[in-house]
């Protein structure tokens, strides 16, 4: 991002604080930052508001957030960007985000990584995924917790996708990385990269033909309103990251790390059981809005359209002992 854009973000954030950084309030209160592009109702909104408040409650008041949502604060990628300057603290974002800072987080957009649920909690409440995590650490950044962002299905305006044929000729939005593009045209379709903001508008106007996410996109971004078919291709779980700015980490005293590290282990889990739910129930609300699952979907023939990517990701010197150390949780 441009150091106007920088610049420009940065003075919306002094004006609505008062200050250009975190600071500690008169009272002895540590106020912080945390953004994320999900609307209020989002679940995902939810867990990062619990998140919030175990850490004051930990904290006796001491570390205390304001939450900016709804991209009040810029994309993914401009948020980031402002957490590696610490004018952000902490973000919510995909890991499809973050591979444009760090190859390494390419690994979790690989389509069909995990051969299921079980094995995806398996691998991100391991040891795999903390090394993972602070490899940014580097770069401003690193992973402090991650929360379930469901399994992605591609879904379209009026054409339901049970083959990759059915996929030619399809323009469906994806997040702005090579390894969504690559996935897309590998299953068939015309990728077209979009920030999550703009998917309804574009929809709506025809601009794509479809999209690719988990359900509760239909209802608490209204996509049901307009893409009417949704397919179980399954061809990703990709973890939404929590990641905190490094600078702001170093401020803090072995103490407040402990019970924010804490809060963040019990926020995902409070998100692990919130999900479930939230998925059921956007399915049926979807339902209602005139929305046809289709699950007669030949996920083993998307599967083998995608396999060059689990080649190449296994002649990466740097990608291939984490992809091994991940297959080998498939069964455990």
């Amino acid at each position: 991002m441009h150091k106007g854009i920088i610049s420009v973000l940065s003075g919306a954030l002094f004006a609505l604080s008062g200050c250009s950084m975190p600071s500690e309030v008169s009272s002895g209160v540590t106020q912080m930052r945390l953004a994320h592009n999900m609307s209020e109702s989002h679940p995902v909104h939810k867990s990062l508001a619990y998140f919030t408040e175990r850490v004051r409650e930990k904290s006796g008041g001491e570390l205390s957030f304001q939450i900016y949502a709804n991209g009040q604060l810029g994309s993914e990628r401009e948020v980031i960007e402002l957490v590696q300057t610490g004018a952000v603290d902490v973000t919510k974002v995909s890991a499809t985000a973050l591979e444009s800072f760090s190859n390494i987080y390419s690994l979790f957009s690989i389509p069909y990584l995990f051969a299921n649920p079980d094995h995806y909690y398996r691998v991100m409440d391991s040891d795999i995924a903390t090394d993972i995590y602070q490899q940014t650490a580097d770069n401003g950044f690193f992973g402090l917790t991650y929360y379930d962002s469901g399994i992605r299905n591609v879904y379209t305006i009026d054409t339901p996708v049970r083959t990759p044929a059915d996929m030619r000729g399809l323009k469906l939005r994806v997040q702005p990385s090579q390894t969504a593009l690559e996935m897309t045209r590998l299953m068939g379709g015309a990728p077209t990269p979009m920030a999550y903001g703009e998917v309804y508008t574009a929809l709506q106007q025809g601009v794509i033909d479809g999209t690719e996410n988990n359900e509760t996109a239909l209802t608490s971004s209204n996509h049901g309103e307009v893409a009417k078919e949704y397919s179980y291709t399954a061809h990703a779980i990709v973890p939404d990251l929590l990641i905190f700015s490094q600078h702001r980490w170093e401020s803090f005293t072995p103490q407040q790390q402990t019970w924010l590290r804490e809060a963040a282990i019990e926020s995902t889990a409070f998100h692990k059981e919130l999900w479930a739910k939230e998925i059921e129930q956007a399915v049926t609300k979807a339902q209602e809005m005139g929305v046809n699952f289709h699950h007669d979907v030949d996920v083993e023939a998307f599967r083998e359209s995608v396999a060059p990517m689990h080649e190449r990701v296994m002649e990466n010197p740097v990608l291939a002992p984490l992809y091994k150390r991940i297959q080998e949780l498939t069964e455990s």
